[in-house]
């Protein structure tokens, strides 16, 4: 299966054919992969070069322009390094742009920890106004990128990722969807922890929610899986833990609940190591999570089992 990544230049290809209001801005990350469609418009394809604060800023002036700019390269690089930029430069003028990340968490360990931002979807939480997809199949990615295109001109993030579930489901940029019903507590699986959430899961009696779009946080989606499965939440999420435990408390702010935050730990983890034993690291894989889950959610019933 190709990565998300895979997809993102061809479709973002087809979008600068399609639209004339598609622009790109790169920070040599990614480069080779549009020097043929740079070609064609190159006057809609920019490379700064390594100058990631510059890359927002011409990103921004893009959009006073009127022009709807994709601006990419890896996380760390995008949110944290070039913060301010993203705060002023498109927060503060209240413009547009659709910023697409790479290598988020964890997805590159032999790029240490320069190369990782787990914190990247908290930190844009500091900010009003912003979307956030977190796509968890290469499929999702192209169909929430040509949303983020279309959403006029809005502050849109997509988060990439070489983590991926093996199916890729239908989405709508908006909603969460209810992937299995129970009566004992609601999970709610963000992007790529889907498939774990699911294995973890699987002899418990729990509701389990998936979500692509994070932000806004879909709170009616929450409220309503809680009347039939009880108001025990767990959220897991592939960045940092406990990101969106306020906005779950926010949806249930007038019943008694409980909300358990899942993610990657504040603990920085000095060995390169694969992906794969970040995830076990953090507490993320099939068996870690249902040790976490079944502990938190109804006192771990079992389906087809009397409490």
């Amino acid at each position: 299966m190709d990565t998300m990544r895979d997809r993102f230049a061809p479709v973002v290809s087809r979008l600068l054919d399609e639209d004339p209001r598609v622009a790109v801005v790169l920070a040599e990350i990614g480069w080779d992969a549009f020097a043929e469609v740079q070609r064609r418009h190159p006057d809609r394809v920019v490379n700064v070069g390594i100058r990631e604060q510059l890359l927002i800023g011409t990103g921004a002036g893009l959009a006073l322009t009127g022009l709807r700019p994709i601006v990419h390269t890896f996380a760390s690089f995008l949110v944290e390094r070039p913060f301010e930029q993203v705060k002023l430069d498109l927060g503060h003028q209240d413009v547009g742009a659709v910023l697409v990340s790479a290598a988020a968490s964890f997805d590159w360990p032999a790029g240490g920890y320069t190369h990782m931002a787990p914190g990247d979807v908290a930190l844009l939480d500091t900010l009003d106004g912003w979307t956030v997809h977190v796509p968890g199949h290469p499929d999702e990615a192209e169909t929430l990128l040509r949303h983020a295109v279309a959403a006029g001109d809005d502050k849109v993030y997509v988060r990439l990722s070489v983590q991926a579930n093996a199916v890729g489901r239908a989405v709508d940029g908006a909603r969460f969807h209810t992937v299995r019903e129970g009566r004992s507590g609601v999970v709610v699986a963000v992007g790529p922890t889907l498939d774990a959430v699911l294995a973890a899961t699987e002899a418990l009696d729990t509701t389990v929610l998936y979500a692509t779009t994070v932000r806004p946080f879909d709170a009616a989606a929450l409220r309503h899986a809680t009347e039939t499965a009880g108001t025990d939440v767990v959220l897991v999420e592939p960045y940092l833990a406990g990101t969106s435990t306020a906005a779950a408390n926010d949806a249930l702010t007038d019943v008694p609940h409980r909300v358990l935050g899942l993610g990657v730990g504040r603990r920085e983890l000095r060995r390169y190591g694969h992906t794969e034993e970040h995830v076990a690291a953090h507490g993320l894989d099939a068996r870690s999570l249902r040790e976490r889950i079944g502990e938190f959610v109804g006192g771990g019933r079992v389906v087809g089992v009397s409490a």
